[in-house]
């Protein structure tokens, strides 16, 4: 069996660890337990600031934390540095939070800018987050009217916090 080149394994791990990030962000917008756990390795830590520890119990949480909270979550990750160290990565994304109030309340959209400094590892050849600092830059209320797009929004799918979700093949409606 042939090695494949450095330069194509590094490819294939940065793409590996983009696809965990995204996995993690849509696991919590849509209030989906097993993929943000599906994120992290079994023993991982989380840090996010108002909330510390395992990486899965983080998945429960946020999940009933968010549904309770929020109407609906957008989590935006750019800015990726990925270094790699072997089986082992040191990892730094920037991400944008936008949390919707529930309906009835009038305390307008959250916006959560910061970081995710992450330690990722490959356990037998799957990379998934070992640890992870969530690096609070910046934050603001945006108030907005409801209308505030002028758009006729009842054309659109509409996006669900669950497997029922148009990007699970939950269709329209």
């Amino acid at each position: 069996m042939s090695e494949i080149d450095p330069a194509l394994q590094a490819l294939l791990d940065r793409a590996a660890i983009h696809d965990v990030l995204m996995r993690y962000c849509r696991g919590v917008d849509r209030c989906d337990e097993e993929l943000v756990r599906s994120a992290y390795h079994p023993d991982a830590v989380d840090d996010h600031g108002y909330w510390t520890g395992s990486g899965w119990d983080f998945a429960a949480f946020i999940v009933r934390d968010l549904a309770r909270r929020s109407s609906a979550t957008t989590h935006a990750v750019t800015n990726e540095t990925i270094t790699l160290h072997g089986d082992a990565a040191d990892v730094e994304s920037y991400v944008f939070a936008y949390l919707c109030p529930c309906p009835g309340e009038d305390s307008g959209v959250g916006l959560f800018a910061g970081r995710y400094v992450d330690r990722f590892e490959r356990r037998d050849g799957e990379w998934r987050i070992g640890r992870r600092t969530v690096v609070h830059d910046w934050s603001r209320r945006l108030q907005v009217a409801p209308d505030a797009l002028g758009l006729p929004l009842d054309g659109f799918a509409q996006g669900r916090r669950d497997r029922t979700d148009p990007a699970f093949g939950g269709g329209r409606g």
